[in-house]
């Protein structure tokens, strides 16, 4: 009742333009050739060209829709695939992983082959931004259908967005979030599993993939990490080859 293209037009309505968007636009202007992984409707590479950058562009996602929303501009590089499957070798100087998309990779082995991918595709020296939520905050303590978001779509209709925690299993969290009318007909309800993990375990992975921390900052406004930071924001960089 609510199509994966309309779903798509409201997820930029339900995310505008905020604080961690500067911050990876920061990121991607510094850098000649960009690969934005998960790059959803494309909304980051679309300001970065508006904003004059003039270098390698590319974004890779797996939702049809979305991608069609970000192809309204040619000047930059579409890919319609997983990160666990990207071939790229050593093409660009920084990745980045918006929006949290870090946590979607629920298994040891997704986020491991996603990371092996990410690292192939980076030039020496390469950089790899991501954020992720800080587990010891436990947001989805919040998901609850009194914290429905209300919006009016792209069409004009008003609706209400909300989320359901259907389980938490370890540090696996799954839910669902309905789009549903004011008047409470559903409309469209996806089920959605996300992982959080701590700043140790990421660490662990990164290491593990030939990527070590180069900063990490509790928000988008580069304030420090601490264990009561919203959010893990880590800098990493393709750790140096030792040659003995």
């Amino acid at each position: 009742m609510y199509s994966d293209t309309e779903a798509a037009a409201l997820y930029d309505i339900l995310n505008p333009w905020g604080p961690s968007d500067d911050f990876y636009l920061s990121h991607v202007m510094a850098s000649p050739s960009v690969l934005d992984v998960g790059c959803g409707t494309g909304t980051l590479l679309h300001r970065a060209r508006e904003s004059g950058h003039t270098g390698r562009l590319c974004g890779v996602d797996p939702d049809h829709a979305s991608l069609d929303r970000a192809r309204t501009r040619d000047d930059v590089t579409w890919v319609e695939g997983r990160a666990e499957n990207m071939e790229w070798e050593g093409g660009f100087e920084l990745t980045v992983m918006a929006s949290n998309a870090f946590q979607v990779f629920v298994t040891d082995d997704q986020l491991r082959s996603a990371l092996a991918s990410i690292r192939r595709a980076l030039v020496p020296g390469g950089k790899f931004v991501f954020g992720t939520r800080n587990p010891l905050v436990r947001a989805w303590e919040g998901w609850t259908p009194e914290n429905a978001t209300d919006v009016v779509d792209h069409r004009g209709r008003a609706l209400r967005v909300s989320h359901h925690v259907e389980s938490v299993n370890g540090d696996v969290v799954t839910l669902t979030e309905t789009t549903a009318t004011r008047e409470g007909e559903t409309l469209r309800v996806d089920t959605n599993s996300l992982r959080f993990l701590d700043a140790e375990g990421i660490d662990g992975f990164l290491h593990e993939a030939g990527l070590e921390v180069e900063v990490r900052y509790g928000d988008w406004s580069r304030a420090s990490f601490t264990a009561t930071s919203d959010d893990i924001v880590t800098v990493a960089r393709v750790r140096p080859v030792v040659v003995v």
